[in-house]
Formats: structure tokens, sequence, C-alpha cells
């Protein structure tokens, strides 16, 4: 069985940087790219469950899980610092206390069905014509959730600030009595960052939302279906808007992917992948990379645009994928 090479772990590893977190299906592009390149990237990179690249995929997944932890290291502090403190007290009062079972919850039916049909469903449709058809049926999910889903108020960002000044100035002006407080003690409240008001608004789903949200992600398992796409879909099916169904779905995706890794990890350091360690360690790192870059570029994109260009990037990948395999 071939190793992989570094010019080949270093193309893949900043393809999945990428593709993992923009919505069109990382695993997808892993099996496509080697099938249309052809040659020994075709017999290299085939996916299979003794084969070298599958353990290499592995270690640039747990990148890109990283690079998340990175990217949300504030929030990953007060989340878990709400689920102990929540099982310290029993209770569960605060946003981050909240948030955080919601998330555990939310993972818990895809940790179940990735144990179950991840090697099955990857073993029968882990083929470049599959794959091609999960996409042009991504594109398509992304374009009708744009279309049909529920819109959500702006509720992010500068605009909010501004929308609420001008609300307190005609609450201002409507007041026919004025209040003096010149000789009061004055009381400081810590500011609230975008991202703590984001998981504040997160932290307001009902279980069974967060639940429905989660289990989106089975159909990740799909080769050509994305995992940050199809759980923003579901999000936005929900009410959220684009950036808060972009973060819980990258919330969500983090210990998904760092478990997943933990658990397959270990295949990469048996003796007949030995010679694939380097090129792993060097795509990883290209992986994690790309994905730090990409988690900055899409937090910014998804507060003020939408999935469309994503979709039709899919419907067009994957209809000129499945006519190269079909002829």
């Amino acid at each position: 069985m071939s190793a992989v090479t570094y010019v080949e772990s270093i193309v893949v590893g900043a393809l999945q940087g990428v593709s993992e977190l923009f919505p069109v299906s990382s695993l997808g592009h892993s099996i496509l790219l080697p099938a249309l390149i052809g040659g020994s990237w075709q017999r290299d990179l085939s996916i299979g469950e003794d084969s070298p690249y599958l353990a290499v995929l592995v270690a640039m997944h747990v990148a890109t899980a990283l690079a998340l932890v990175l990217f949300f290291w504030r929030d990953w502090v007060r989340i878990i610092g709400g689920f102990l403190t929540s099982i310290r007290d029993r209770e569960v009062r605060t946003n981050d206390q909240r948030l955080a079972w919601l998330l555990v919850l939310a993972t818990i039916p895809v940790g179940i069905a990735g144990l179950l049909l991840e090697s099955l469903l990857r073993d029968f449709l882990g083929k470049p014509v599959p794959s091609a058809i999960f996409l042009i049926l991504n594109g398509g999910v992304l374009y009708a959730a744009e279309r049909f889903s529920r819109s959500a108020p702006k509720t992010t960002g500068r605009g909010t600030a501004d929308s609420q000044d001008s609300q307190d100035s005609r609450d201002i002006e409507d007041t026919e009595d004025t209040v003096d407080f010149s000789a009061e003690d004055t009381l400081v409240m810590r500011a609230i960052t975008v991202e703590e008001a984001t998981d504040a608004r997160l932290s307001k789903l009902s279980v069974k939302e967060a639940v429905l949200i989660g289990s989106a992600q089975i159909l990740a398992l799909l080769p050509g279906i994305s995992r940050s796409g199809i759980t923003m879909v579901a999000g936005l099916r929900r009410g959220l808007g684009h950036e808060d169904a972009a973060r819980f779905a990258w919330l969500l995706a983090t210990p998904v992917i760092l478990a997943a890794g933990v658990l397959k990890l270990p295949s990469l350091f048996t003796p007949e992948n030995s010679p694939s360690l380097g090129p792993a360690l060097a795509g990883s790192l290209v992986a994690g990379i790309a994905s730090y870059i990409s988690v900055r570029f899409l937090t910014k994109y998804f507060e003020t645009r939408t999935l469309t260009p994503f979709a039709i990037y899919c419907v067009v990948a994957g209809i000129g994928s499945l006519l190269v395999f079909s002829f």
C-alpha cells in the first residue's frame, strides 16, 4: 500500500482546512480531488479501512478541531466553566450553563450514529460518483434553506448598538418627566462582548431545537454533505440568523471532531502507516492554519451574507465531477 507523500498531504491539508468549515463538504472533496487528478494521487489517496490516507485525514480533522478551539477559546472557557459549575451546584441557571448542556445533548445523536454507521457508509459511498451526487444535493439543500427558511432579525454587530441607541433616544424623547441622577452613585457594569451576546441567544434554544440542529450532523456521514452546511441549514430552519447558525455549527462540530480523532488517531501510529507520519504532520499543520483563517473569514462573512454562493458552487462542482466520472 502506497504511503501519502508530502505534496499530497499538504495539498489535501489545505483543502481539508477550508472545506471542513466552508459549507462544501471536506469528505466529498477529499474523495473527488484525488480521483480527478488520477495517477499516483488516486492510488495513494484512496479511502479504505486500512488506508494510510484515512489515518492522515483523521489527523487533519484533529488539527481543524484544535484550530476551532483556539479561535473560540474564550467561549470554551466560559462553556466548560458553566458545565462544571452546573454539575457542582446541580442546577442550570446561567446562559453558559444552559449552552454547555445544549451542546452536550445535541452531540449525542451524531456520536452514536458515527460509531454505528461511519465505516459502513464510507465503504459503500466513499467513491467519486456518490460523492458528486451528494455534493449536488448539498448545494440544493443550501439553496432551499435560503429560499424558504424563516428570516431572523439582525442582532449582532454595530447595527444592534445603533438601533438600540435610536430606541433609547426615542424612549427619552417620549418621556414627559426627566429624573436627575447626577447626585447618585454611578454603577459600573461590565461590557458584554458580541460573542457573549451571541452565546446568550443560542442558550435560549429549547432542548428539542438544539438536539434537532445537532442531529443534522448525521447527514454529514454521507460524502458530499457538509457538516457545517447542513447544521447551519437546520439552525436557519429553527429561526437563527446566519452568524448565530454558523457559530452554533462550529461549536457543535468541535467536540465531535475531537472525539472521532482521539478514537481513530492511534491507527496513524501503526507500523504500516509509519511512512505517512511525516506527511501527516505537515498536512495537519497546513490544515490547522487554513482552518483558523477560514473561521476568521466566515465569522465576518456570515454577518451580512448568505449560503447561496456555496450552494451554486456545490451544484456546479458536483455536476462537473459527475460528468467526468460518468463518461
